[in-house]
C-alpha cells in the first residue's frame, strides 16, 4: 500500500469521527450562541439528518405494526376462546337452571295429586318435518323398580301430555294427546258442557279438536278444557288447553271446536307417569290396596 493511499485512508476514518463530533457539537450549542461555522455545519447536516430520521422511524413503525398486530391478533384469539367458553358455561348453567325448574314443578304436581305417579324424564322425540313432536320416550318402562303399562296417563305441570302407549324394558313410549289417534273425555268448566278431544293431525300445529260438543253447550273462544275424568281413563281437572276457534252451523247438533293445548310438547323435560288412583282404606288392615292400571279403564282406541 503506497503513503498517498494510507494517507486518503487515516484521513477518511479522521473525517467520519470528526464530523458526528462536529454535528452533535453544533446541536447541541445554545442556538443563540452559534457561530458561523456551526451554522453552515448545521445547514448541510439537517438534509442528512431528516433522511436518517424518515428511515429510522419507517423501520420502526414498521416492526412496531408488526409486533403490534401479532401480539392484538394473539390477545383477539384468546378472547375468542375466552367468549366460547363462556358461552358454552351460560348454555349450560340455562339448562341446568331450566332442569331444576322443571323438576319443582313436577314436585309440586306429585304433591297435589292424590293419585299414585312416578316422575320419568323424556328421553327420545320423534319430529315430523315441521319440527312438530309427534311422540316422545320416556326412561320407565315396564322393567323398571315402578312398573309402568300401557295406557297410564302422563302429565306435567301445565296439563295433559298423553298416555303411555306402549312400555317395554326400561323404557316406554307416549302418544300425545295432539295425535288423531288419542281420545280424552274432557268439559268445559265455565258451560260444563262435554266432548271428546282428538288430535288434528296438522303437521303444521299442535291444535286438537273437540268432537260431540252439543251446540246448546255455548262455548265461545278463551274458554279452558279439562279432563271430565268420566270412564276412569284420565284423572278430572287436568289442564287440557283453551279454546281457540269455534264454528256453528246452522244444520247438525254438534259444534266444531279447535283446542290450543297447554303442553309445550316442543319443550318436555321431564313428566309425572300416574300409576294409579287414590287407593281405598282396607278396613282389615294397615296397608292400603296395591296399584293397578291407572283408573282401571282403558282410554279408548
Amino acid at each position: 500500500m503506497t503513503l498517498r493511499r494510507r494517507l486518503l485512508d487515516y484521513a477518511l476514518v479522521l473525517l467520519l469521527v470528526a464530523l458526528p463530533a462536529v454535528m452533535l457539537r453544533a446541536n447541541l450549542r445554545d442556538p443563540g450562541n452559534l457561530n458561523a461555522f456551526d451554522q453552515a455545519i448545521l445547514r448541510l447536516s439537517s438534509p442528512l439528518q431528516n433522511a436518517a430520521s424518515w428511515v429510522i422511524e419507517g423501520i420502526g413503525g414498521v416492526w412496531n405494526g408488526y409486533v403490534w398486530r401479532g401480539d392484538v391478533a394473539e390477545e383477539n384469539d384468546e378472547l375468542r376462546a375466552e367468549i366460547r367458553r363462556v358461552r358454552e358455561e351460560n348454555a349450560l348453567l340455562r339448562q341446568r337452571l331450566a332442569n331444576v325448574d322443571a323438576l319443582e314443578e313436577l314436585v309440586g304436581l306429585r304433591r297435589e295429586m292424590p293419585a299414585q305417579t312416578v316422575a320419568a324424564r323424556v328421553v327420545a322425540s320423534s319430529v315430523n318435518p315441521y319440527f312438530r313432536v309427534e311422540r316422545i320416550g320416556l326412561d320407565r318402562g315396564a322393567d323398571a323398580d315402578v312398573v309402568v303399562a300401557s295406557d297410564m296417563p302422563v302429565l306435567n305441570a301445565d296439563g295433559l301430555v298423553g298416555r303411555v302407549q306402549r312400555a317395554y324394558g326400561e323404557y316406554s313410549d307416549v302418544l300425545l294427546a295432539t295425535d288423531p289417534k288419542s281420545s280424552v273425555d274432557v268439559r268445559i268448566p265455565r258451560t260444563g258442557g262435554r266432548g271428546v278431544l282428538t288430535g288434528l293431525g296438522r303437521d303444521d300445529s299442535y291444535r286438537c279438536k273437540i268432537e260431540y260438543l252439543e251446540r246448546g253447550a255455548e262455548v265461545q273462544v278463551g274458554d279452558d278444557v279439562v279432563t271430565s275424568g268420566l270412564g276412569g281413563a284420565f284423572p278430572p281437572d287436568i289442564r287440557v288447553g283453551t279454546i281457540v276457534k269455534v264454528t256453528t252451523k246452522e244444520y247438525g247438533l254438534y259444534q266444531e271446536v279447535e283446542v290450543e293445548p297447554a303442553v309445550d310438547f316442543s319443550d318436555l323435560d321431564a313428566v309425572l307417569i300416574v300409576l294409579a288412583p287414590p287407593p281405598t282404606p282396607d278396613p282389615d288392615g294397615d296397608k292400603p290396596s296395591a296399584p293397578v292400571s291407572a283408573f282401571s279403564v282403558r282410554p279408548a282406541q
